[in-house]
């Protein structure tokens, strides 16, 4: 069953517009979630906004959001004013610039969503606008409001349809020259260079999605299974991590590995 789009609106080049749907194209709905207890009762616990000096119980008709000023010092901000800011990127993704495709860094992408035609009439245009970015080699650049705020978003054709991603803001990425400058340029060795890149050819496999698949929920879920049938699972020992050892010749080092590579290929 197809997920249910969480928006929708209009796609729009100069003065072609279609309708489109979007959905999020990641999902956590999968993941196991626990809820709070009282271990004493067996009742669920609930979360409530609580006066920090008073301690009294806090209404969400009384709870109301605030910029601070100072120390102490909040500046009320009413719904109304916040909502004078709806703009109008709330229902259209109007692409006013393009970009080669690959262009923009993969560190600015953010969440991925799936666009797709939301109304037959509007499938011919979605469609034109999809094989024009395949043929030139390029993505679509707009903004949105979307998660309550207005974002940069970055439009890719993708087999019938479109994803969308939401792009970071420019204050949530990082400047890579505080982090990246530092290490010390050094040439690396002809050798091991030849040795790694040996390395790397022999290492090379076609990605597979199953290799994201998360241990620790797969986990989760077998306890929850064996204590619905009243049975303690068994328990996996527990591997301390493998020590790499001091290696003191990096050749040596990248020898044994292609070594025992090959090993365990032959024993495959």
């Amino acid at each position: 069953m197809a997920p249910r789009s969480f928006w929708k609106g209009y796609l729009k080049l100069s003065l072609v517009t279609c309708p489109v749907a979007m959905t999020p194209a990641a999902s956590e709905r999968e993941k196991v979630r626990f809820h709070i207890l009282n271990r004493n009762t067996g009742n669920r616990v609930v979360s409530q906004y609580v006066d920090s000096v008073s301690g009294a119980p806090v209404s969400e008709d009384e709870a109301a959001k605030a910029y601070p000023r100072g120390e102490n010092d909040y500046m009320l901000l009413e719904d109304d004013e916040l909502d004078a800011l709806n703009l109008d990127s709330t229902r259209t993704i109007d692409i006013d610039a393009f970009a080669p495709a690959g262009s923009v860094d993969s560190i600015w992408l953010d969440k991925p969503h799936y666009l797709v035609p939301d109304d037959p009439i509007g499938v011919e245009a979605f469609s034109v606008i999809r094989e024009a970015m395949k043929a030139t080699h390029t993505v679509g650049l707009s903004r949105l409001a979307i998660y309550r705020r207005e974002r940069a978003v970055m439009i890719e054709p993708r087999d019938k349809g479109l994803v969308l991603w939401t792009l970071r803001f420019a204050d949530e990425v990082r400047d890579q020259k505080d982090c990246l400058d530092n290490i010390h340029a050094e040439t690396p060795n002809a050798k091991a260079l030849g040795l790694i890149s040996k390395l790397i050819e022999e290492r090379k496999i076609h990605w597979d999605p199953s290799a994201t698949q998360d241990p620790v929920q797969t986990h989760l879920l077998e306890i929850i299974a064996a204590k619905k049938k009243q049975q303690r699972p068994a328990r996996g020992k527990k591997q301390a991590p493998a020590s790499p050892g001091n290696v003191v010749n990096i050749m040596d080092a990248l020898r044994k590995s292609i070594d025992a590579d090959r090993r365990g290929a032959k024993r495959r």
